[in-house]
Formats: structure tokens, C-alpha cells, sequence
């Protein structure tokens, strides 16, 4: 049986949020042109927040703005690569680092579950040291281009944990698994937080501390 410690991402593990500076970052060394979309950008961000797309659809805007409709997977992992080094250097809370330090030394299965796309989060996962990824997929064409487009679901609030459970099913461990430590920065993840036996709150923004305050949840400062 296998104890589990499953890390939300962006705020969590890492101090500030990835999927914008991904972009700018591949933008920057690939096509500089593209960042005079980045005001085009700045309105698709505003347009969400005034509730007029969902999370996904931001997204595969932003990817089609300054990454382009399609991309081969040839050209990005050099980005991938260099904006993985960069974020492990200096984007991963100590906290974290120790954390997952921790739990492997338990012997704990340690699963990154983000909303990210896995396109650029295994990438990080690889260098942390974690066992397995559960992300936003994107999809890859007959010719094996990455397209602006998620395949499937947004992995995100309602839609992690339903990929979470997902893939404890796919990896044999349904009713099998031990017990669930859970971290995440933000109250979207309160459906994972009530599935975990350990639930932790990591440097939480407001909702999720009053959250975890009511429900008896660690809290965490990871730095």
C-alpha cells in the first residue's frame, strides 16, 4: 500500500505563477514579434474576469497569442527546458523543496496535480523530483505539432479532482492507496482538500485560510 502527497503548483510549490511567464518566455526567444499581442492579452485577462470565457479558453488564447496556433515539439523543448531551469532556480518556495524532501523520505508516491499544462509542468515535476504528473493536456496533432487547443479538460477545482481520481484509478491504486497528504495555496482545491486524509493549506490567500480555520486544516508558511 502506498502513501500519497499530492502538490498543487502554481503559489504552491512554486512563489509566483507560471503559465504568463511560460509564454513570455518562449515568446522572448522564439518569435519576439509576438509580444505585441501581449496587450490583446492583457484584454483576454479582463474579459475573464468579467466572466465572458472560462479559465481553459484564457488559456489556449494566450497560447495561440504568443506561442502560435502550433508549435513542434522540436522548437519547445529548448523553451521548456530553459524555463524549467529557470523556475527551479528561482520561482520553488524552500518550503516546498523540504516538503517534498520530506515525503519521499516517507516513502510517499509524490504526485504534482496543477492546473498548468503538462507540456511545461513535467518538465518542472522531472527536476523537483516528483513520481507522476496530473495536468492540463494539450493537443497534438497528426504531425505531431502542439496545437493552442486543451485536450480535454482544464485541470482545474472540480476537474483536479476528478482527474486526480482519475488517474488513482488508471494506476492500479483505487481502494488500494494509503494515506492522502494534499497541499494547494487556494480554495479551488477545496474538492481535493476534502478527499485528502491531510489536507494543508500553503501560504493561503484569504478564503482558503478562513477554510481551513473552520475545517481544522494545517496551514502552512512555506516562504
Amino acid at each position: 500500500m502506498s502513501d500519497l502527497a499530492v502538490y498543487d503548483m502554481d503559489r504552491t510549490v512554486t512563489r509566483r505563477a507560471t503559465y504568463t511567464p511560460f509564454l513570455l518566455h518562449c515568446a522572448l526567444r522564439r518569435q519576439r514579434w509576438r509580444l505585441l499581442f501581449v496587450p490583446l492579452v492583457a484584454v483576454a485577462m479582463l474579459a475573464y474576469t468579467l466572466r465572458l470565457f472560462d479559465r481553459g479558453q484564457l488559456k489556449e488564447i494566450g497560447q495561440h497569442l504568443l506561442l502560435g496556433r502550433t508549435v513542434h515539439p522540436k522548437e519547445l523543448k529548448p523553451l521548456v527546458d530553459s524555463f524549467a531551469d529557470a523556475t527551479v532556480r528561482s520561482n520553488v518556495r524552500p518550503g516546498a523543496r523540504s516538503a517534498i524532501e520530506r515525503d519521499k523520505a516517507q516513502g510517499r508516491r509524490v504526485i504534482l496535480a496543477t492546473a498548468s499544462y503538462r507540456l511545461y509542468a513535467d518538465a518542472i515535476a522531472d527536476r523537483l523530483g516528483f513520481d507522476d504528473v496530473i495536468g492540463t493536456g494539450s493537443v497534438i496533432g497528426l504531425d505531431e505539432r502542439v496545437h493552442a487547443t486543451i485536450a480535454g479538460s482544464n485541470c482545474y477545482g472540480e476537474e483536479k479532482m476528478r482527474m486526480i481520481a482519475e488517474w488513482v484509478e488508471k494506476s492500479g491504486l483505487l481502494g488500494k492507496h494509503g494515506h492522502v497528504r494534499f497541499y494547494s495555496d487556494h480554495a479551488s482545491d477545496q474538492p481535493a482538500f476534502e478527499w485528502a486524509d491531510e489536507p494543508v493549506a500553503v501560504n493561503p490567500h484569504s478564503r482558503l485560510a478562513r477554510l481551513a480555520a473552520t475545517r481544522g486544516w494545517a496551514v502552512e508558511d512555506w516562504g
